[in-house]
């Protein structure tokens, strides 16, 4: 079996987030604009917010092909650009330079210093910059410490030292940072443990007295070395440092930040400043849960021309507070804290300053740790209302008697409350984690349902294909309109002045303004219908209508062009200078604009033997007096003609297709900005029987080449030219609308997920900037879409508890989901019983309604659910339960296995009844009108009882414990916890119910997630991040009764504990995520079936399968080329990547093949030369894999 491994969405999780100004604009330099760099997992990404409406835009997203551990920005002393420094799974570290003009990372500098691989000894893990850019520290989490100098050389290029060493040995690294000193050497700042005295000790003493410490490390630049200058031990442990502005903004230092504390601290005369973290009111847990510091944002501002600065430090709570420094002669006396806002918890907080000089305007953006990623503007930050908790209150607090202290420090608490200075204005979507999902189908469309996101922000979402649309504007029109055309008064315009809409024998204009209503000067004619309409020249109108050309002059003057006697005009083509029309009488005529602004008939006329279908022209390329080409649809044949001044009117060539032309467009589609990367001038042709061709037109010869085919449905298809993000797109209605567009380089064939609309143009505003305006029948409606890239559009229910798992009823399509989470302790208390807050809930996917929610007690926790029919019409909910379950020692007190029953209509869920079991009941499956429970290391099968759950066999020969099962037919898959998969047959007659294991796998398995491929093949996916395909022998033999040995199991002769046969693993990936779910999916009606996988950073991905053997040799010898030429950016081998954990088999990464479309042109002609065939073939195959299933 061979597969091809293709991302279908990537990840949405953020790690790290870093602001900066990478594109290097002078512009925004001189503005105050910043961008932000987030990592994904091994996903790198550049989000810049827009000037006009705040809104985050995706500049480039690129797969780095490893994992991306720490990311830093820094900009050399004069410069206005940021560099990135990547500290990854490589070895290496790495210097990246974005492009914008090429839309791209480039490598400046790579550095190896170490083995691949995420080990606690090899630097990556941590990376700081100095302030200046002077100097970047790398880390690992034990001994090592790597300084590395950054300079210019004599043409001004970035330029990057040997390392130098700072190890220290038997030392834990918990953070790193640079302590910002100005021009000094450069200093940096670790929390460190040393164990190596714990290490020894026998006794334990050591390890309870073992202390963490504050250590500076120091480069001096003028002895090139780097020495440990200071090391104070702290009197609590820390989990994190901030560092304070320095040089001429501020005093330096840093900020310590440990359990309920935070502490400023600073060298020389500068005591240390202590400051409590103020806690809620009325909160449900005990003072005695400390409350740690999750992260933080540092704002630098000017004020009455001194400068300033104040941090946005943010609790593990998700409460953010204004943190402030009294300085006195330069030095701090003082801590304030305000509480500010309380937001979903950060992985990552960044601050975008609106400008120096005031705070207010700025953006915050969130990247979340579970749940989707904020942006908020700043509204204000001096809330005088607010109370201020101070150092120097604490000072006074402690210095009181017992006696009259307050033991609740009531001085330190707060309330919280709404957002109240952050206004929320964007939204990314995440899904991170996901834990799990389903596929299902309503109305011949396909569906995948997803549990994602932990505690208050999980939600439960509803998945599908295509991009989302946005309704701004919906009205009703007189009557069924023929056609819809958006025109500006003059070509230097940036909104459309008017929406023309065309009916049977009339055309309505409506004005665009603050207002969209009906006008009547506009000179256009009314009382016949249009064909066509556009803004002509640089301030004149063109229309288009039946009986003639009206021309309509800036001054308001017109000038018409009638149609010869008993002929009509059924078809035209339009751009900014040129007007083709196509007569009842077969004929296409042709007019140009000349200089002085009139429209010209050339006297030259092409005549055609049949009715003319359907024309095109292409817009007038920049510096250009003309589109240099028509095309003409005629029966099943479209024929392109010159338009250029030699040869005007004649036919270039031809192509024939399979079915009758509906709708043709010239578009000029895809490129960068580079002159090296120019765009691709495409023939669009919707075809009767649903097919869109997509054939590239030679801008110089008019020859059409490398047609790519793809069926949208079972209805004509009507293509019209739009404009997408300023670039040129093509929409194609049919049964749906589905978008060519580029972005990112990338083109993009995706469906909206919207009602199919008849006629379609772009559309500006001062309210809607960049939109579409459509017809359906006799409804007009302006639309515009702003997730542009995304395969899936969603549809979110948000959940108050973790969405562990869910199961869907199959008539109704209601789901019931089971909710669980961990509650924090009221006691510290090694003995206790964690606390759980546990339920299941009956909803509706479509509309969200909830049905029934059922909880249970706070010392309950649901861990399984399972839906089973039991061969009856009853279907049955099944919830395994465990009582004061202990989540580190693994134990329980009791167990039961509650029992619902669901409604026909799937509307209806009522306790039947509770089963006690022995072990936690972990994994739950229905198979063949039974129950299976991994009960442990048990395998158990249960039948449904009055009372309770009836067993009927079980089977003890699982080695740890169970975590999932699957089935197919009477076979059974059961995963281990670690130790891979185990094949079990059930047999069941009137005398025996037996489960016998026949089979296992030969490699120990971490198994997180599994899914039935068919009855001999497995998928699974382990904790490392690995996927995996099993398949049993042909020869195998799961039948006992077969067995010629006599009596024995075959079990009991198997070898070292295991079964005497094995299975094969016939495919092997390293994703670098961990898969939650797999399952086989048919992701639309009429496509391929693939191997559906989801990851726990938010991504969904597909294995597809390659039927042909030869295919699968192109593709890997593609990926041997693009390994070459396009190495990965981390500085990560991709193979080695690919085979992290054992060695990659049968799985082609699509991911990296994909890299292909998005190669310089010249790149691509040499892979493509050396695999003996041309560039658009290559790419038709790699868009050919995803269309085998979406």
């Amino acid at each position: 079996m061979y597969l091809y491994n293709l991302t279908l969405k990537q990840a949405t999780v953020i790690t790290h987030a870093v602001a900066g100004q990478f594109s290097g604009n002078r512009e925004d330099f001189k503005k105050g604009f910043f961008e932000i760099a987030v990592a994904k997992g091994k996903i790198l990404e550049i989000l810049k917010p827009d000037e006009a409406t705040g809104k985050l835009n995706s500049l480039i997203r690129t797969n780095v092909f490893g994992i991306i551990r720490s990311i830093a920005a820094f900009r050399l002393t004069g410069s206005f650009k940021d560099y990135l420094a990547i500290g990854s799974e490589s070895g290496r570290i790495v210097i990246l330079e974005y492009f914008p003009e090429k839309n791209k990372f480039e490598k400046v500098h790579q550095e190896t210093f170490g083995r691949s691989g995420c080990r606690r000894i090899v630097p990556g893990q941590f990376l700081a910059c100095d302030s200046k850019g002077r100097a970047v520290m790398v880390g690992a989490v034990e001994k090592q410490k790597l300084v590395y100098q950054l300079n210019r050389d004599t043409q001004a290029n970035l330029t990057i030292s040997s390392p130098l060493e700072a190890h220290k040995a038997n030392t834990f690294v918990f953070h790193m940072i640079n302590v910002d000193v100005g021009y000094e050497n450069p200093l940096f700042a670790c929390l460190e443990i040393d164990y190596e005295e714990a290490d020894e000790d026998t006794t334990g003493q050591a390890f309870k007295d073992t202390k963490q410490s504050l250590t500076y490390y120091e480069l001096d630049l003028g002895l090139n070395h780097v020495v440990r200058k200071y090391s104070e031990p702290l009197d609590e442990y820390a989990n994190m440092l901030i560092p304070v502005p320095g040089g001429n903004d501020g005093p330096s230092g840093l900020i310590v930040c440990s359990e309920n504390f935070i502490t400023y601290k600073n060298f020389g005369e500068q005591p240390d400043i202590r400051c409590p973290i103020p806690r809620r009111k009325g909160e449900t847990d005990v003072p005695e849960r400390g409350i740690l510091i999750a992260c933080s944002a540092t704002y630098k501002y000017v004020e009455d021309d001194r400068k300033n600065f104040f941090f946005f430090i943010q609790t593990e709570l998700g409460d953010m507070f204004k943190t402030e420094f009294v300085i006195d002669e330069e030095i701090v006396t003082e801590i304030t804290m305000t509480y500010f806002d309380t937001i979903p918890v950060a992985a990552s907080l960044c601050l975008l300053p609106h400008s120096r000089r005031h705070v207010e305007g700025g953006l915050l953006f969130v990247g979340a740790e579970a749940g989707n990623h904020l942006l908020f503007q700043i509204e204000q930050v001096d809330d005088q209302e607010e109370q201020r908790f101070s150092s120097r209150v604490y000072q006074k607090y402690l210095a009181q008697p017992a006696s009259e202290k307050d033991e609740d420090n009531k001085l330190f608490q707060f309330k919280t409350c709404g957002l109240r200075n952050l206004n929320l204005i964007d939204e990314i979507h995440s899904m991170a984690p996901i834990l799990a999902s389903k596929t299902f189908n309503v109305a011949d469309e396909h569906r995948l349902i997803v549990s994602c996101g932990s505690k208050n922000n999980s939600s439960l979402r509803v998945l599908r294909h295509g991009l989302e649309v946005t309704e701004r504007v919906s009205s009703m029109l007189p009557s069924v309109a023929t056609g819809v055309w958006s025109v500006k008064k003059r070509c230097d315009s940036l909104y459309d002045e008017y929406i023309v809409v065309s009916f049977t024998n009339a055309t309505l204009v409506l004005g665009v303004g603050e207002n969209i209503e009906e006008i009547v000067d506009s000179g256009l004619l009314g009382t016949k219908r249009t064909l066509g309409c556009t803004q002509l020249g640089d301030d004149s109108l063109v229309q288009v209508h039946p009986d003639g050309i009206r021309h309509i002059h800036a001054d308001k003057r017109v000038s018409e062009w009638r149609t010869p006697i008993k002929r009509q005009i059924v078809k035209c083509a339009i751009n900014q200078r040129q007007v083709a029309i196509a007569l009842s009488n077969h004929e296409v005529l042709y007019f140009e604009m000349d200089t002085t602004g009139q429209l010209n008939e050339y006297n030259e006329r092409k005549e055609f033997n049949s009715q003319i279908i359907c024309m095109a022209i292409g817009e007038i390329p920049s510096g250009e007096l003309r589109s240099q080409f028509l095309a003409v649809g005629v029966d099943q044949k479209v024929c392109i003609i010159s338009l250029d001044l030699n040869d005007c009117m004649t036919e270039i060539t031809r192509q024939a297709f399979s079915s009758g032309i509906e709708s043709i467009t010239i578009a000029e589609l895809g490129g960068g900005r580079d002159l090296s990367w120019i765009a691709q001038l495409y023939l669009n042709v919707g075809l009767q029987n649903g097919e869109l061709v997509r054939t590239r037109l030679d801008r110089v010869t008019g020859d059409l080449s490398e047609p790519i085919r793809r069926y949208l449905g079972n209805k004509p298809v009507n293509c019209h030219n739009i404009k997408i993000q300023a670039k040129h797109s093509v929409l194609a209605c049919t049964n749906k609308n589905w978008l060519v567009y580029y972005h990112q380089s990338r083109c993009h064939l995706s469906p909206l997920t919207y009602e199919s609309f008849d006629y379609v143009s772009s559309f500006s505003s001062a309210q809607v900037n960049e939109g579409i305006v459509a017809i359906t029948g006799n409804t007009l409606r302006i639309l515009t879409l702003d997730k542009l890239g995304d395969i899936y559009n969603q549809q979110t229910h948000p959940l108050e508890v973790t969405a562990r798992k869910f199961v869907v009823h199959p008539g109704s399509g209601n789901i019931v989901v089971m909710m669980t989470d961990r509650l924090p302790l009221l006691i510290k208390s090694d003995d206790q019983a964690d606390r759980w807050r546990s339920q299941i809930r009956l909803i509706n996917p479509n509309s969200g309604e909830v049905y029934r929610d059922i909880s249970y007690e706070s010392n309950q926790a649901a861990l399984s659910i399972a839906l089973a029919t039991f061969g009856t019409p009853t279907t049955t909910i099944h919830v395994g339960v465990a009582n004061e379950y202990k989540l580190r020692t693994q134990t329980s007190s009791s167990n039961e296995i509650y029992t619902y029953t669901l409604s026909n209509r799937g509307d209806e869920l009522e306790l039947l009844h509770i089963t006690s079991c022995e072990a936690i009941p972990r994994a739950m499956h229905a198979f063949q009108d039974r129950l299976a429970v991994g009960l442990g290391k048990t395998l158990r099968v249960y039948v449904l009882g009055k009372k309770k759950l009836l067993r009927k066999c079980e089977n003890k020969q699982i080695p740890n414990f169970i975590a999932n099962i699957t089935s197919k037919s009477n076979r059974l898959f059961v995963g281990d916890i670690q130790e891979s998969f185990t094949f079990m047959k059930y047999r069941k007659n009137e005398d025996e119910n037996v489960l016998n294991v026949f089979a296992d796998d030969t490699c120990p398995r971490y198994l997180v997630s599994s899914g039935v491929v068919d009855i001999n093949t497995i998928a699974g996916g382990d904790k490392f991040g690995n996927i995996f395909l099993l398949q049993l022998p042909e020869d195998i033999n799961d039948d006992l009764d077969d067995n010629p040995s006599g009596t024995k199991s075959l079990w009991d002769r198997g070898w070292l504990g295991g079964a005497s046969q094995k299975a094969e693993n016939i495919a092997m990936f390293h994703l670098g995520e961990v898969v939650t779910s797999i399952q086989l999916a048919t992701l639309t009606l009429g496509r391929a079936e693939c191997i559906l996988y989801t990851t726990i950073s938010g991504s969904i991905g597909a294995l597809i399968p390659i039927e042909v053997k030869e295919d699968f040799e192109f593709f890997q010898t593609l990926e041997m080329h693009l390994r070459n030429e396009e190495p990965p950016l981390c500085g990560r081998d991709h193979l080695a990547f690919c085979s992290s954990y054992f060695p990659v088999k049968n799985i082609i990464d699509g991911d990296m093949c994909e890299r292909f479309l998005n190669l310089d042109p010249k790149v691509q002609q040499k892979i493509a030369e050396e695999l003996e065939r041309q560039p658009g073939e290559i790419s038709s195959q790699i868009d050919q894999m995803i269309e085998r299933i979406i």
